[in-house]
């Protein structure tokens, strides 16, 4: 694995670039240490505001079998899956996990295309969008999401660095501004909802280096842009890398410099839980304005302990601009506040 990400270091961004291809890099990627698909979106009903937020998380890991084993039930790939619907109204979460090595039929990342099963969780690309099922604590949730345009290609034409060394990259794209139609069974009672959604499809030998996390958010606005802005940090709390991209209806797609982005926190929330200190209000600066982030509410951790030893703060968020009008919603995540993240 390190050879091939030295090789891949040493040629130019763009020629690493030209491998990116598609419908084949909408599929898994074996060969490479860490792999994810990450699905959120925000959902209401018709013409109404969002009520449900909803992550669904697949991570896909080389197994401790080696790779040409003869046993089609050797764990050669693992599968990591984490759901959760956060209740807006309410101001709560459920959430749930699973970890199971890949199995013909049950449990699989297929190659060449999207098609991520974890059992009934499920996420398969169909026609020009994507379908997707999970279950969780009294929650069943079904999703049929359409993409109104092309792949967003983060960073430079889908090579997103991570740092100042070669070796720091990943391969990533963004599926913004996903239109959906969804039906929730909560507690019992079915309802049909809409919305709007966000994929993240990401995979790498190296990201994270030195810095032991990360702070992330994918916006999709009110007037139809889409907003991406991430930076690691060390473990002094300063800064190690950041970049982000902002897709505007009939304009290139625009990516950032790590210079170009400010993230700084005004209000944090602690874990009674596990002691984390989760930055859940934030100011921002980049090419798309100063603008104003805050959680839709503060208790949306993810306490994965038991089942992958992870712990982060996953959740729905609302944008404001500098004035604090409203200008969309989406999803915050961020890691490394209660512990370095074990998977990368």
């Amino acid at each position: 694995m390190r050879r091939r990400a030295l090789l891949l270091a040493a040629l130019p961004l763009q020629a690493r670039a030209e491998a990116l291809r598609f419908p084949f890099d909408f599929g898994a990627h074996p060969q490479q240490g860490i792999e994810w698909w990450y699905l959120t979106g925000l959902l209401g009903d018709a013409n109404g505001p969002p009520r449900f937020g909803y992550q669904l998380t697949f991570f896909r890991l080389p197994g401790p079998a080696p790779a040409d084993h003869p046993s089609g039930l050797a764990a050669k790939q693992l599968l990591l899956g984490h759901v959760a619907l956060s209740d807006l109204g309410a101001q709560k979460q459920r959430h749930a996990q699973r970890l199971l090595r890949a199995l013909p039929g049950a449990v699989h990342a297929m190659v060449g295309d999207c098609d991520v099963k974890l059992r009934d969780w499920t996420l398969k690309r169909h026609g020009d969008g994507y379908r997707a099922a999970f279950t969780g604590p009294g929650f069943a949730l079904e999703l049929q999401l359409a993409a109104p345009d092309v792949p967003l290609l983060q960073g430079d034409a889908g090579i997103s660095r991570k740092g100042s060394d070669e070796e720091q990259f990943s391969h990533y794209y963004s599926r913004p501004q996903l239109a959906t139609q969804a039906r929730l069974t909560l507690d019992g009672r079915s309802q049909a909802l809409t919305g709007r959604a966000w994929l993240d499809h990401e995979w790498s030998d190296s990201i994270l280096g030195d810095a032991v996390g990360w702070d992330w958010l994918g916006i999709n606005l009110d007037d139809g842009r889409a907003l991406t802005l991430f930076q690691l940090r060390r473990k002094d709390g300063s800064r190690h890398w950041a970049g982000g991209s902002l897709r505007t209806p009939g304009q290139p797609d625009r990516s950032f410099a790590p210079g170009e982005v400010e993230m700084t926190p005004t209000r944090h929330w602690v874990s009674s839980a596990t002691g984390g200190r989760w930055p859940v209000e934030w100011w921002l600066k980049s090419p798309a304005g100063d603008m104003l982030l805050a959680a839709a509410f503060d208790a949306q951790e993810i306490d994965a302990r038991r089942a992958s030893g992870l712990v982060y703060w996953e959740g729905a968020a609302r944008l404001f601009d500098g004035e604090k009008r409203p200008l969309g919603m989406g999803y915050l995540e961020l890691t490394g506040y209660a512990g370095r993240p074990p998977l990368v």
